[in-house]
């Protein structure tokens, strides 16, 4: 006989969720039905961000994903830092997003690659938006959120800290590299630097259609993710051609379409991509539903076991009642209370160390930026602005990351010395229960031509001018060097407008190296005030959110003295029959609690090992 198969992980956890929440509208309907808004307010599609180095296929591999051609720019020239983000909507439109800063402003599709594109002027009036959002009738983001990030400066740039930052909040990150050549050195520094902080990572190798060996160009991936990224060792290559794909939209038939687009690869990746993400996400969801189930047990478990108390020692329950209740109110009328000097030391800590935080963080970011000058030619030069730009957003949302942590901790910190472990777990699902701003960064201004840049060309033209004379006159002599003037005016202007253009080069790195000095300076003055302000505005909430939490929980004596007076007036009869329903609702509910963290256990190892 076939011994039966155990339900599927998904099967346990969705059979536990509605187990638990009918054990917890039977004890506590509103807690239950905070559980139920909580898990419907989340939202429930999941994202994919692509990246990779520049000219690597990337936006073409986006819109066959999509089925639209031409949708996300594919310009080799497209390198700025603005991310695009497809979403599902019956009908094609666009915004430009600014937040915190302004309203977004719609985009007509035909002008996207102005608004997208370094090598192209933005409508006038616009600034340059943090992304741009594009959403529309496409099958896939029915069930997907799809990110195309952007090619600025490759993966060893700051365009790879930003590709980090993108992909950490998404539900995966899916990685293009083409079938010319095996991975790169910044391509396998940039996966070794993600192991630990991306969770799911897909590859697909562009462009296959080109390289006929392609498969040797494989083989040779997934050697070197053994040897550099271990983390991603054995996985799974999605061979596509977008070329192929778009060419199926002008098969001369539809046996011929359904041929190339199958052959493309493009169909199994995104097949891939749904049955994985969508699939994950739902889990992840679950996870949250279950925590927050665990949460709300902890805290009826600490009500029953109080119950309990009260049923079954009467009088002594009451006078230990009594002495907390005195002990919390004499904490909260005090004037020189020990958890508000606590809070407003800890916070002080806080504040030194986002200080020092924020301080390295320009530093460092300075001096690649510095470096980055330096090595730029004339083009890459006009797109250091908009790298800057994007560079201190991901600063700033890490920084504010950051002091959201560090709050926490004080929290915590403050809450165990004013509660008992069964108190602080009934404060903490009470917290759960109760329901930052960008540093905007000024242009780059325009160098204005100066009478040292006149004087440098005038200088250019006459020693170009000069060397050419003096390199003609002893080769032809004095008859044939009136002849000879023209082609030697030629050479020394030529020689004239390289020598300034040069210059002028050099002028202009260090016009934008004064820039950023101008422009960081500026930013961390702004990051300095919003943390200080966040802190002070923290530390205020914090200080009425635990005063609050000590009337609650002196309140809550209250109410739980009212129900000793209560038990006291009991039959001993009437009072066991009591004491056997709190100890039945008492062990569902902690066996019940035991279940969620142990299928939450599971969902972990499950995510661990994918």
């Amino acid at each position: 006989m076939t011994k039966p198969q155990p339900p599927s992980l998904p099967k346990q956890v969705a059979h536990a969720r509605e187990t638990l929440l009918a054990l917890l509208k039977d004890i506590e309907p509103e807690t239950a039905q905070w559980v139920e808004e909580a898990r419907a307010k989340r939202s429930k599609k999941p994202s994919v961000v692509v990246v990779g180095e520049t000219n690597r296929g990337k936006s073409s591999l986006v819109n066959a994903l999509l089925e639209t051609p031409g949708l996300s720019p594919v310009d080799a020239e497209v390198a700025t830092a603005t991310y695009l983000m497809f979403d599902h909507a019956p009908e094609w439109k666009a915004r430009a997003c600014y937040p915190g800063q302004h309203p977004d402003v719609p985009i007509d599709l035909d002008l996207l690659i102005n608004w997208v594109s370094a090598a192209h002027d933005l409508p006038d009036g616009e600034i340059p938006p943090r992304y741009v959002e594009i959403d529309g009738p496409a099958e896939v983001l029915e069930k997907l959120v799809i990110v195309d990030t952007p090619g600025v400066g490759g993966l060893d740039s700051m365009h790879g800290e930003l590709a980090i930052e993108a992909a950490s909040s998404a539900t995966a990150l899916l990685f293009v590299v083409d079938a010319s050549a095996p991975f790169t050195i910044g391509e396998l520094t940039f996966l070794a630097g993600i192991g630990d902080k991306v969770e799911t990572v897909v590859f697909a190798l562009s462009k296959v259609d080109q390289f006929r060996g392609w498969r040797q160009v494989l083989d040779a991936n997934q050697a070197l993710l053994a040897e550099h990224a271990p983390r991603f060792a054995g996985a799974k290559f999605y061979p596509v051609s977008s070329r192929m794909h778009e060419m199926a939209g002008k098969a001369p038939s539809a046996e011929a379409a359904a041929l190339l687009k199958e052959r493309s690869g493009i169909v199994e990746l995104r097949d891939a991509l749904q049955s994985l993400l969508v699939g994950r996400s739902v889990m992840l969801s679950e996870a949250n539903t279950l925590r927050a189930l665990s949460s709300a047990l902890a805290e009826l478990t600490v009500r029953l076991e109080a119950e309990k108390r009260v049923l079954t020692t009467g009088e002594a329950e009451a006078e230990a009642l009594r002495a907390r209740k005195e002990e919390l109110t004499a904490e909260r009328r005090s004037s020189t209370r020990g958890w508000q000097v606590r809070l407003r030391s800890e916070v002080q800590r806080a504040r030194l160390e986002n200080a020092h935080e924020v301080s390295r963080e320009m530093r460092d970011l300075q001096t690649w930026f510095r470096a980055a000058i330096d090595a730029a030619d004339r083009e890459k030069i006009k797109t250091l602005p908009g790298q800057v730009d994007a560079a201190l957003q991901m600063v700033t949302a890490r920084i504010g990351n950051k002091v959201g942590n560090r709050l926490n901790q004080v929290a915590d910190l403050v809450l165990a010395d004013l509660f008992t472990a069964d108190e602080l777990a009934v404060i903490r699902s009470q917290f759960a229960r109760a329901g930052g701003a960008q540093v905007v960064l000024r242009a780059a201004e325009k160098r204005t031509p100066t009478a040292e840049d006149k004087l440098l060309v005038f200088m250019g033209v006459s020693g170009g001018f000069g060397a050419g004379k003096m390199a003609v006159l002893p080769l032809a002599g004095a008859v044939a060097a009136p002849i000879l003037l023209v082609p030697t005016i030629v050479i020394g202007l030529g020689a004239g407008w390289w020598i300034a253009r040069t210059r002028k080069h050099t002028a202009d790195k260090q016009h934008m190296k004064q820039w950023l000095s101008d422009a960081i300076a500026d930013s961390r003055s702004t990051l300095d005030q919003l943390v200080s302000e966040q802190l002070i505005d923290a530390e205020s909430q914090l200080s009425l959110a635990l005063d609050e939490a000590l009337g609650k929980r002196i309140a809550g004596i209250e109410e739980q003295l009212r129900e000793v007076d209560k038990a006291l007036r009991l039959d001993v009869s009437e009072r066991q029959k009591r004491v056997t329903v709190v100890n039945k609702r008492l062990t569902d509910v902690v066996a019940g609690r035991e279940r969620a963290e142990k299928l939450l256990a599971s969902i972990r190892t499950l995510r661990d090992k994918s």
